[in-house]
């Protein structure tokens, strides 16, 4: 197998069935360069472990998924979260990751107030974001398909990111642009040169659209170039914005867990190479 190339980064869900040094030793193998890591599967084997494996490889932590989950009505759910986060930057720092990925929180049980949601999310990171900037670490928040805004993610679109980053500094807020997420919404283009004009681009992720949607939504990701998306478009409207960082494929699919991850990380590099290269 010839090296990925030289932008591209295999993040953890992709190949799911792999221990953490078998991310590791199949990563070095294939001659991939960055790694996005999950928070679960790292600290089940040891977050200081975890790092001097992946720094031993000679790999780059491209991003730690996930923190966020701010949106909680009641404080003591907020100051839980809050704790939660400080432990979540504490672990990208401890793994050199360029990025903690925020994935914002759902509407609270019986709640109906987006605008009240979103604009908590606002007040836990007035806490958080000087904590990880003393740590090194830069946010981004991920804004996820509106399907998702009613139990995961109250923030739908790149432009409703922006909102929230902006109210803190570049250098410790930004935003992550998700091709699963984002490609149907024709604000994008001019929200990602937004977004680079102002140095907020702190990862792209990159996966397919494939319809029907299969059931599960949430584990509906299609291998690349199965779907309905222009990934190298998508790439290119990021690079156009000024971003020059790891792209991260990110599939979750029961199917691609089920095969050999040697052969799974073998095909996503040559759709990477196919379809967004």
């Amino acid at each position: 197998m010839s090296a990925a190339p030289a932008r591209f980064s295999l993040n953890q869900e992709t190949v799911r069935q792999w221990s953490v040094p078998e991310l590791v030793a199949g990563c070095s193998a294939a001659g991939v360069g960055a790694v996005g890591l999950w928070r679960g599967p790292v600290r089940g084997f040891g977050v200081r472990e975890t790092a001097k494996l992946v720094a031993g490889a000679g790999l780059r932590v491209s991003s730690l998924c996930r923190g966020g989950f701010f949106t909680a009505a009641d404080p003591a759910g907020r100051a839980a979260a809050l704790d939660d986060n400080r432990r979540a930057v504490e672990e990208a720092a401890e793994l050199d990751a360029d990025t903690l990925v925020l994935v914002s929180g759902g509407l609270p049980a019986g709640d109906r107030d987006l605008a009240g949601a979103r604009g908590r999310i606002a007040e836990i990171l007035d806490a958080l974001a000087p904590w990880a900037a003393a740590h090194g670490v830069r946010l981004g928040i991920e804004p996820l398909h509106p399907m998702f805004a009613s139990d995961r993610c109250v923030v739908s679109t790149l432009g409703q990111a922006l909102d929230i980053a902006e109210q803190f500094p570049a250098e410790q807020v930004g935003v992550v642009a998700d091709s699963y997420h984002l490609w149907w919404d024709e604000r994008l283009p001019a929200d990602l040169l937004r977004a680079g004009g102002g140095g907020r681009i702190v990862s792209v992720q990159v996966a397919d659209w494939v319809t029907p949607l299969p059931e599960g939504v949430l584990l509906g990701r299609g291998q690349l170039g199965d779907g309905s998306i222009d990934l190298r478009g998508f790439r290119q409207l990021a690079d156009a914005a000024g971003y020059r960082g790891p792209v991260e494929v990110e599939i979750f699919s029961p199917a691609l867990w089920a095969r050999d991850g040697t052969e799974v990380l073998k095909e996503v590099i040559e759709r990477y190479r196919e379809h967004v290269d």
